[in-house]
């Protein structure tokens, strides 16, 4: 198959009308590739808060209220161009109220046949905690498609080799992130990497990116869009099977072959999928020794 990962900016917008032109040129770009799994980045439905004016997209709590009140109509038209391209979806995360609590950071997941399921965030950062106010949400999921079995890890869920481990069944884990400085990028990228490295799979990383002045919440953003595989038999050595460059807007691809996943499993120079378990014993049994 053919992955598309996201490098995207926001545009201040004027109109939903403005908003449906951007998302359809961006699908159709990577649909006109071939892509067949196109991934957003977190917090990218944030853009959405500036049809609401100024004075709501630059306070933070107005801002989260706003564009979860929009997410019913952005995910009608998620659904409808991944019906349209034939491709599957992961939709640019946004806080979303989902009862009587605190908004969660959710991502939707859309296929080409009109299904639609989502990923909510498991742990937050400290921003989210102390500032945003935003909650974790509802369990990790596999997500069975015809594409395989894909997982979901936001942004900092990355960093926690235990949530990569939940999800071992995955031939793929995407990666929406939204980072502000290039340590934080390479924070997430590191995870995503990690996690390719422990479960033998690929990883897909996508980034917000570019300087929006005009909010308090995703005002500084750093990072570019990633694909990363274990270093190991079918793969490159680095891992790194394609990689944007920092901070430029727009679409990374790379060709994924599932049996290259199975095979490398099978019978790759090292084995960490399958030699997870022989950690337990080990960290057991730490003792202190003095010197």
């Amino acid at each position: 198959m053919k992955v598309a990962t996201a490098a995207y900016d926001f545009d201040w917008l004027d109109s939903w009308a403005q908003y449906e032109d951007k998302l359809n040129r961006w699908v159709a770009e990577a649909a006109g590739q071939g892509a067949e799994l196109l991934v957003f980045p977190e917090y990218g439905a944030m853009e959405l808060s500036t049809l609401d004016g100024a004075g709501v997209a630059g306070d933070l709590e107005r801002s989260i209220r706003a564009v979860s009140d929009r997410m019913e109509e952005a995910q009608a038209l998620h659904q409808r161009l991944a019906q349209e391209y034939n491709t599957y979806i992961l939709g640019a995360s946004a806080p979303v109220v989902d009862g009587p609590g605190r908004p969660v950071n959710r991502a939707a997941f859309y296929a080409p046949d009109g299904q639609q399921d989502h990923q909510d965030k498991q742990i937050m950062t400290r921003f989210e905690r102390e500032d945003w106010d935003i909650a974790p949400g509802g369990p990790l999921k596999l997500f069975d498609t015809a594409l395989g079995k894909i997982g979901v890890l936001i942004c900092y869920d990355s960093e926690f080799p235990l949530l990569g481990r939940a999800l071992q069944e995955t031939d793929l884990i995407l990666v929406p992130s939204c980072t502000e400085s290039l340590a934080g990028y390479w924070r997430v990228r590191i995870g995503a990497m990690s996690r390719a490295l422990e479960n033998q799979c690929v990883t897909v990383m996508a980034s917000l990116v570019g300087n929006n002045e005009w909010s308090e919440a995703v005002d500084m953003n750093t990072g570019t869009g990633g694909i990363f595989g274990p270093p190991d038999k079918g793969f490159p050595q680095t891992g790194v099977l394609a990689e944007g460059t920092l901070n430029q807007p727009g679409w990374t691809y790379a060709d994924i072959d599932l049996s290259a996943i199975a095979n490398v499993r099978a019978d790759g120079h090292v084995l960490n999928r399958s030699h997870w378990v022989e950690q337990t014993s080990r960290v057991d049994s730490v003792t202190l020794s003095p010197l």
